[in-house]
């Protein structure tokens, strides 16, 4: 069924997410992979959201065999999407995706009312699980932080993932904080883009479902036990992700350590360079076209343009 047929109001939703969680076991367990932060296309450079190529792109991973994908990620530059556009967002991405992989939407708001409200639209949506920052921006310490997802986890029954970057939110989640954390009801797992990978052998250590976000550090991590990886090269390279992800679980690493080698290039410029820029340009020369970043986020250079085409030939 093609976005265009998607027209449901709430209560259609509604009624779309009854026949999905027929279809889809809401396990947690289950969630386990390679995970793409799936680039937001846009169109008229960049004025409004382009809807096809979105249900494409979400087909041709899908295809590929990625088995989970998240919407509204920073990948998906969610701080310049407006809140009706996340929302059509999450609801065109668990109409397309219908039971054929795993949704992650990410529900973060610096008013936990406001994250509550995400939250219940991502689960009518058909989120097999909700990716939530800390409240950041002169945001409140650990007690605060934990009410955020404990009020969340209340009015919610999806599970979880907390969302740790404190690069940009100011708060840690440290591998004690989310052991503290993981005592409440629905908070199951952690993305951890710390870039650090004592902290997912740590987090790996203690039992923590700890899903890396650093692209730098996929292959290692998954080596390391985490189940599975948040990785924007999967925009690019979703298929030979999977390769990389099925090797590592038949302990097949020599094989698997050749193919990262192929793979690292793309995954290194994604973390030295400015990364949604990379992300798209790398989508959309391997077929997933989503134009340009939203400014003030602006187009890479000519030179930078070179560096995508060298490491998807790497990857090649």
């Amino acid at each position: 069924m093609g976005v265009k047929s998607f027209h449901g109001g709430w209560g259609a939703l509604q009624v779309q997410r009854s026949i999905q969680s027929r279809k889809r076991s809401k396990d947690v367990s289950e969630l386990k992979g390679i995970c793409v932060p799936i680039c937001t296309p846009f169109k008229d450079n960049g004025a409004a959201l382009d809807e096809g190529a979105l249900a494409a792109n979400i087909d041709s991973l899908i295809d590929a065999g990625i088995h989970i994908i998240a919407v509204n990620g920073g990948t998906g530059e969610f701080p310049f999407l407006t809140e009706t556009e996340k929302r059509r967002i999450a609801e065109i991405a668990g109409k397309r995706i219908n039971g054929r992989a795993k949704l992650i939407v990410q529900t973060s708001a610096l008013r936990t009312e406001d994250a509550i409200d995400n939250s219940k639209h991502a689960r009518d949506a058909g989120a097999d699980a909700l990716l939530i920052l800390p409240p950041f921006f002169e945001g409140p310490g650990e007690p605060g932080v934990r009410y955020h997802y404990e009020q969340i986890s209340k009015a919610v029954a999806t599970p979880i993932m907390v969302y740790n970057i404190p690069q940009y939110t100011g708060f840690d989640i440290t591998p004690d904080v989310f052991k503290r954390f993981s005592e409440i009801d629905n908070v199951k797992y952690i993305k951890d883009s710390t870039s650090n990978m004592m902290r997912i052998d740590q987090l790996s250590a203690q039992g923590a479902k700890v899903f890396n976000g650093c692209d730098y550090l996929n292959f290692y991590s998954l080596v390391s036990g985490a189940p599975g990886v948040f990785t924007g090269s999967g925009n690019a390279v979703p298929k030979q992700l999977v390769k990389l992800y099925d090797l590592v679980q038949a302990k097949n690493l020599a094989e698997a350590a050749a193919l990262w080698l192929k793979l690292r290039p793309l995954s290194l410029l994604l973390w030295t360079s400015p990364f949604n820029p990379v992300a798209k340009a790398a989508s959309t020369k391997t077929g997933r076209p989503v134009g340009e970043c939203r400014l003030p986020v602006l187009p890479l250079t000519e030179a930078e343009v070179k560096l995508v085409d060298e490491a998807l030939a790497a990857a090649a």
